[in-house]
Order: structure tokens, then sequence, then C-alpha cells
């Protein structure tokens, strides 16, 4: 990797967890100039602007997440058990995010609803992909006969994200993971009953 790429990705990263913990609003230029160690001029160098760098931090921190999900799933072969495996996934991370500052489709969300277009839409973008892989994978597991032919998959792609975030707003919130664990309870009970009835 150039030198030059090094440095942007460099930046990305240490950009991710401040734009998850402080917001877009509360982040400043001097906390990615301290954190990177870098000057203005070196940041700006690879950044034409907050908002540029804040897009590629979130990029970087939604993959980021994603790539773990993938890799726990990844072995996974029944649908059913794929899905459990990202609610225990979840349950494990709670207190302890890739990401530091917990979810950033979440917080991202929550930051740049009205004041951030262009971070509201990537969010959007990103919750629309997640969606999509669910619907797809539930799709495949009737194909394969391990779900409900009858399920409606985005329905439940929709109910499963938003059970799952509400979940890690609580746990977030508290410091408790036991508020997580009664979200996962119901998503499990959900997952279960998209079971073909024998």
């Amino acid at each position: 990797m150039p030198k030059a790429e090094q440095t942007r990705q460099y930046i990305v990263e240490k950009a991710a967890a401040i734009f998850n913990l402080k917001g877009f609003a509360g982040t400043s230029m001097d906390d990615i100039v301290k954190a990177t160690g870098l000057s203005k001029g070196g940041v700006y160098g690879n950044f034409n602007s907050k908002e540029d760098i804040a897009l590629a931090a979130f990029e970087h921190a939604v993959q980021r997440v994603s790539e773990e999900v993938r890799e726990r799933t990844r072995v996974i072969d029944h649908t059913l058990d794929k899905l459990k495996a990202v609610v225990y996934f979840y349950k494990e991370r709670i207190l302890n995010p890739p990401i530091e500052g917990g979810c950033p489709i979440q917080n991202t969300a929550i930051d740049a609803d009205d004041s951030n277009p262009a971070l509201r839409s990537r969010v959007i973008a990103a919750l629309d992909e997640w969606q999509e892989r669910i619907v797809y994978t539930l799709e495949k597991g009737k194909d394969r006969g391990e779900v409900r032919p009858a399920a409606d998959s985005r329905a439940f792609a929709t109910q499963f994200i938003g059970t799952l975030e509400g979940g890690i707003m609580l746990a977030q919130l508290y410091k408790d993971v036991r508020y997580f664990d009664a979200m996962a309870r119901q998503l499990l009970r959900m997952i279960e009953e998209l079971r073909p009835v024998q």
C-alpha cells in the first residue's frame, strides 16, 4: 500500500472511534489531529473536510463490524443458526464493541438525523444493505427448506434490526448487558418462529 494510502487509512481508523463516541458535531479537527499525531496540514492533505473524514470513518466502522459478524457466521451452514450467531455475537461484544462507543450505524443515525444529510444518507444505505443481507439469507433458507415459505423476510429483517439496535442502545446506556439479554431472548424466539412446521 502506498504511503499516502497508509496515512489516509491511519486517519480513518483513529477518527472512527472519535466520531462514534462524540458524534460529528462533537468531534473537532483538533480531536483528529491529537488522535493521529499529524498536523492539520497532514490531515487536510488527505481529506478536504471534516465531513469527508466522518464519511470515511463511518464506512470503516461499519465494515469492521460487518467483517467480524461475517467471520462468526461464515462457518455456520443452517440459516437459523446463522441468525442466532449474530445475536450471540452482539451479546458477547455489547460492552466491548468492535468500534469504541457502540454501534456506528445507531450512533451516526442519531447524530446525523437532521444535521448532516450526507451522513444520514450513508446510514440509510448501510441499513438497506444490512436488511438486504438478512432478506437474502432468509430467501436462501426457504429454498433449502430451513425457513417457513410463508415467512415475510423483509418484515423480519426490519424487526430483527430494530430489536437488536434497541437492545444495543439500552445496554450501552445502562452499561449493563441484561438490557440486551431481554432483547436477545425475543430475537431468538423470532428466529425459532421461522422454522418450518414438521
